[in-house]
């Protein structure tokens, strides 16, 4: 399954590419043998609940979550009634920190993403139990892709890198119209490196405003 919100025009040539094609017969071959998360029909879940023309802040994540029942298509978000992940109650830590918003237990962050918020992972699936497991397959020819046409688009978008993996992508992004918000990852081994204290939920809404955009409303509404 691939995209087919307005990015499947912007992303149609990857799919005939020959690392496409074999990212998918590994991704299938994985899916016979393993359990894979997310779902198959969640794989693109951030593609088709972000339109290529709503995006006004980008999120990188590295891998979906692969405990089960986690990952659902949104990097950092869980499905309604899910515990939040350590790296999500870090995030929502720094949210009430940053802009006073008490965030309850919901940890989907689907309402983010309606909003232009394009949540997407590096790798975009993981075998279960096993991080890392899908990684230099291909997703990463894919995703890089995904972030470049965003990179093009000619209003402000702010990227928010949190941790090495996602702070390597600032080469791909052009500094000059867009904004850069980076810090250490929020998991518990690193977020009081300098996620703490970041403040990049204020800072996002202060570059979109200075640009004329809507601000987000950052506030996780109770599942």
């Amino acid at each position: 399954m691939a995209p087919t919100t307005d990015w499947n025009p912007l992303l149609r040539s990857e799919f005939d590419k020959p690392y496409w094609r074999d990212l998918q017969a590994f991704v299938g071959d994985e899916r016979r043998q393993h359990e894979v998360y997310p779902p198959h029909d969640r794989v693109f879940a951030a593609l088709h609940l972000t339109s290529h023309a709503s995006v006004k802040v980008m999120i990188l994540g590295q891998d979906p979550y692969h405990g089960t029942g986690q990952a659902h298509g949104l990097c950092f978000s869980v499905a309604p009634g899910v515990r939040r992940p350590p790296s999500l109650v870090n995030i929502c830590k720094e949210l009430e920190s940053d802009l006073g918003i008490s965030t309850g237990s919901n940890g989907s962050l689907e309402a983010w993403a309606k909003q232009g918020v394009l949540l997407l992972n590096t790798t975009l699936t993981v075998r279960a139990g096993q991080a890392a497991s899908h990684q230099r397959q291909g997703w990463e020819i894919f995703t890089d892709r995904v972030l470049e046409v965003v990179n093009a688009k000619p209003e402000r978008v702010v990227f928010m890198l949190w941790g090495s993996s996602a702070r390597a992508k600032k080469k791909l992004i052009n500094t000059s119209r867009h904004v850069v918000i980076e810090s250490p990852h929020p998991s518990p081994l690193s977020a009081h490196r300098g996620f703490f204290g970041s403040r990049p939920f204020s800072r996002a809404n202060a570059a979109l405003i200075e640009a004329g955009r809507e601000p987000v409303d950052w506030s996780i509404p109770n599942a």
